[in-house]
């Protein structure tokens, strides 16, 4: 009996303990509206990518020529906009920042974001962009609401103060749109097939009920006849 009731007090501070969790840590995350349909904002959040992002992170998952692909991306705007330090079309997008090197200066190596939109979403990374702020503090002179005391600086800050807020907003949905299709390449062949599976089976639901109706009309007006 004395176990039954130590369990039950274990038991009854979970969900105290978990409130506490999720009050501290509670954060409003602004809504994204991506959409990996939009070929546009792929290719140009592809751009931004390479050119903000990719020093420090990569996105190992995925290849250059798999991007130009789904992107529609000819050979010579793969090599303008997305291939550096005489990368090939092949090859995994790596960063070519040392590790040791990432160590020193930010405390870790920075993570790959390959699948931090299926791990975090898309509201997160698109609040955490936007959430930046001035602090004398910290290392890098900046500090974000979003993930507090972060060690990656704002590497966003010149595209911020050369664009307008509903610019700047809209490049970082670009961003944002593009790491959730890093996330799930095939989401893109997924949602193009989705529509006509729907079709197919909206048709074969009417064939398949008609084939009931004809098959059971002798039931109902009572023609069967059961087999000697």
């Amino acid at each position: 009996m004395k176990n039954l009731k130590s369990l039950a007090l274990v038991l009854s501070l979970f969900p105290l303990s978990f409130s506490v969790f999720a009050a501290g840590g509670k954060v409003h995350l602004d809504h994204a509206d991506t959409d990996i349909m939009d070929r546009a904002s792929l290719q140009n959040g592809a751009k931004l990518f390479m050119n903000y992002c990719s020093g420090c992170h990569a996105i190992s998952f995925m290849r250059y020529n798999r991007i130009g692909a789904d992107l529609g991306l000819s050979d010579e705007l793969i090599t303008e906009n997305l291939m550096f330090a005489g990368s090939k079309p092949g090859e995994t997008m790596v960063t070519a920042m040392p590790e040791g090197a990432a160590s020193k200066w930010f405390g870790g190596v920075p993570p790959d974001l390959s699948l931090v939109a299926r791990s975090k979403g898309t509201d997160w990374i698109y609040t955490y962009l936007r959430s930046f702020y001035n602090d004398e503090a910290r290392i890098f002179g900046v500090n974000n609401k979003v993930l507090v005391n972060a060690s990656m600086p704002d590497v966003l800050w010149s595209l911020r103060e050369a664009q307008s807020e509903a610019e700047f907003d809209n490049s970082v949905r670009d961003i944002t749109n593009f790491l959730d299709y890093v996330g799930e390449p095939a989401k893109l062949i997924r949602l193009q097939l989705g529509k006509w599976v729907l079709l197919f089976l909206g048709v074969l639901f009417v064939l398949t009920y008609m084939l009931k109706k004809e098959y059971w009309k002798d039931v109902k007006y009572g023609v069967w006849r059961r087999r000697d």
